[in-house]
């Protein structure tokens, strides 16, 4: 094995340890989550098991983060555009546009805690595309459910709340302007 697959795999075992922890969970709360026994857990977590698909699949669905995010894997793309995840509490959050004007990002929400949603008001407007999971979304008085392949889109001055709907996690993709921007234009014939 080269040097830099033989970095790449020594990485992944502390990536996962800081993300646990950053989610305050313990091995024992992870095993029951995941299925994965604590001491394969433990292993894995200290480079002497080696990351395999079948481990790291429910641990990136778990921690609500690519594939890619646990490996390590390097950038592609527009080397203009910084893929580097941004986790807020619980929530993961993967830019795909530079700064400024309307931002386009995927959200990654985890399965619902039993906290009671906060809805927040702030400047701007949004429009958001269910990849996967179901989302729960609070807006104003109102609570939808919202299937992969369904979009909602709504000034963010109303209360709103995004969490995932069940026990699985939620992949969004959002397109947002800070300044009320419309994320697009409905075309109307004359």
């Amino acid at each position: 094995m080269n040097s830099a697959k033989k970095d790449v795999l020594e990485a992944v075992g502390p990536r996962l340890r800081e993300l646990r922890r950053r989610r305050g969970l313990t091995l024992a709360e992870l095993s029951q989550r995941t299925g994965i026994s604590e001491s394969t857990l433990s292993r894995l977590e200290g480079g002497s098991r080696k990351p395999t698909l079948e481990l790291l699949l429910p641990l990136a669905e778990i921690y609500a983060v690519p594939l890619d995010h646990l490996v390590g894997a390097p950038r592609t793309g527009d080397p203009r555009i910084h893929l580097r995840p941004v986790v807020r509490g619980d929530r993961t959050f993967v830019p795909l546009s530079d700064p400024g004007g309307v931002q386009a990002y995927k959200l990654l929400i985890p399965p619902t805690s039993h906290a009671e949603p906060e809805l927040q008001t702030h400047e701007g407007f949004e429009w958001l595309y269910v990849l996967g999971g179901r989302l729960r979304l609070l807006l104003g008085d109102q609570s939808l459910s919202l299937k992969p392949g369904e979009a909602a889109e709504f000034d963010t001055h109303v209360p709103h709340w995004l969490g995932a709907d069940g026990d699985q996690a939620v992949e969004l993709l959002i397109l947002f302007g800070r300044q009320g921007e419309r994320a697009h234009l409905r075309a109307r014939s004359t």
